[in-house]
This record gives C-alpha cells, structure tokens and sequence, in this order.
C-alpha cells in the first residue's frame, strides 16, 4: 500500500516494528495562479507526482517501506496577490500545521517523513527550511545547488513560474488540466523570480500570472524532468533511512 491514509489503525502500528523501515513523503505546495493555462493545483501536483513516482520505484525495496502522506496543498504565496484562485496562509499558520503533522507522527514511533516542496516562494521555503530544523525532518530542497544544478535550464534561470518547466511538468501528469490552445500562444515572459526584490507576480512585470516560455512546454520534457525529480527523491529517501 502507497498513501499511508489508506491504511488501517493496525496496519500503521505494525509499521514500526517491520523489517521495511518507513519513511513517510508529505507533499506540500500553493494554491496559486498558474498563468491563463495551467491549473491553480500545479505546485502540489508536481509534489505528489514526485512521491508517486518514488514509492513506485521503491515499491519492492526489502529494506524501505515508502507511503505517501495526505498533501498539504496550501502555502505562503504573497506573490500571486491581485489574481484570482490564490489561496494564501502565513507562515506562522503552515509552520505550526506541518510542524503538529510530523510531531504526531515522530510521537507515533515514525520519525523518519521527507517534506516534498515544489512552491518556491522564498518565505515558503524560509517556512520549510525551519519545519525541518525544528521537528527533525527531512525536507528535499530543490533551489539548493546540489539538486537545481540536475534541472532544466529554464529551472535555473529563476524563469520558471508556470513555464515551461512547470507547466511539462502538469503535460505529463495532467494533461487535461492544461488548455493547449492558450499555452501554445503564450509569448515568453522575461522574469528572474530568484533574484532580489520581486514582491510579486504583477510588479514584477508577469501580467498573466506566469513567466518562462510556456509554449515550448512538452509531455516528453515533463517526464524527463519526473525522471530527474524521483532520482533526487529516491537519494533522499535513501539518506534518511
């Protein structure tokens, strides 16, 4: 079995006494507009892409037992302030919701739970740096050289909200998610969103809510890059166990 919600009272107390160590994946994101194309779940479906991804290729590992977590899908996105369908909370509400979800787990005798991020926000990943360092957990920083530098070109530029990164990402995941039409006209947006000083989305130049080059965005590129994410999982996985 992959999503630990699916299991039993009995079947979760028997985890800690097994021979498969368990390591539990919590996937975490934004509710956010994604451009005039994509959806506003984009960030967590990326997430949850990634875990389902792993636990597949871990699925007969004898030695690591990996169940996937009911998603957190909402997070800090200042950003996208102005447009409709974003759904923001602080950082004070989503460090002590995530930080009480792997306390009670930690309490349960399963200390080992990997955070899988794909909203970049930098006050997300600030609250997410901290859930770490204080409730013991694992979490797979993809910004962080070690894993940014295995990405796409477009990931590294910092051009890559709802682009062509993301949005193969969902090509490849959800296609029927993405209007194809609108995509395919999107013209390239020129916005660094790693660099100093953007405060959001529309200041910044991204009138539509997106930047990168959308257009170019292919199912094959989206699965190339999941291959890539769930090698960066999987190491992760291994790490902690």
């Amino acid at each position: 079995m992959t999503y630990f919600a699916d299991l039993s009272s009995r079947q979760v107390a028997a985890l800690a006494s097994s021979e498969r160590v368990p390591v539990l994946l919590l996937p975490v994101g934004a509710v956010e507009p994604h451009g005039p194309h994509a959806p506003l779940g984009t960030d967590p479906l990326i997430s949850r892409g990634m875990c389902e991804r792993a636990a597949a290729r871990l699925a007969g590992d004898p030695g690591v037992h990996v169940l996937i977590l009911p998603e957190v899908p909402y997070g800090v996105t200042r950003f996208a302030a102005g447009f409709a369908g974003g759904v923001s909370i602080g950082e004070d509400t989503l460090h002590a919701l995530l930080t009480e979800i792997c306390g009670a787990l930690v309490d349960q005798g399963l200390p080992r739970i990997l955070l899988v991020n794909n909203h970049f926000e930098p006050a997300q990943l600030a609250v997410l740096r901290r859930v770490a360092e204080t409730a013991g957990v694992g979490f797979v920083d993809l910004v962080r050289r070690r894993y940014a530098s295995r990405l796409t070109d477009e990931f590294r530029s910092g051009e890559c909200h709802a682009g062509q990164y993301e949005t193969s990402l969902v090509l490849a995941d959800r296609p029927d998610l993405v209007d194809a039409v609108v995509q395919r006209a999107l013209p390239p947006v020129h916005v660094d969103l790693a660099r100093g000083g953007v405060t959001d989305f529309a200041s910044a130049g991204m009138t539509e809510a997106y930047c990168g080059t959308p257009a170019q965005a292919t199912a094959e590129e989206g699965e190339q890059t999941f291959s890539v994410l769930t090698d960066i999982l999987v190491e992760a996985i291994r790490e902690l166990v």
